[in-house]
């Protein structure tokens, strides 16, 4: 296994011409870039709200985390960040109900001024392979 560092992307992010690596991997550790809830393949976020917002994130990066060799399971750390802290509880609904109350990954959350496609929600994961 190499410590060099792998720039991963996949068909579904190389369409969008984004200028990021849809996540990186050295040895074992997989950093993803942050995923908002937007529609696969799409520079559109889903409708229905925050809720709706946060559940298409956490299924970008279970799909993206499959894609590159991980689970949701394997997540040691997120980073959310979120347009607007008063949607702090709303967005913890979601996220919860993708971890069991024992295998919590690591996590910090903040207040950003604006997010790309002004999404409402953006999480930034580590996880091992």
């Amino acid at each position: 296994m190499s410590d060099s560092p792998q720039y991963l992307t996949s068909s579904e992010t190389t369409s969008l011409n984004l200028p990021f690596s849809e996540g990186v991997r050295v040895g074992n550790m997989l950093y993803l870039s942050g995923v908002i809830g937007n529609i696969p393949g799409q520079k559109q976020l889903v409708s229905g709200g925050i809720e709706a917002e946060t559940k298409q994130t956490m299924e970008n990066i279970k799909r993206i985390l499959k894609r590159h060799g991980s689970s949701i399971n394997q997540l040691v750390s997120c980073k959310i960040m979120l347009a607007d802290m008063k949607e702090w509880n709303a967005i913890n609904e979601v996220y919860l109900t993708y971890f069991p109350k024992d295998r919590l990954p690591a996590r910090s959350a903040l207040g950003a001024s604006g997010l790309a496609l002004n999404a409402r929600v953006e999480i930034e994961c580590i996880a091992t392979i």
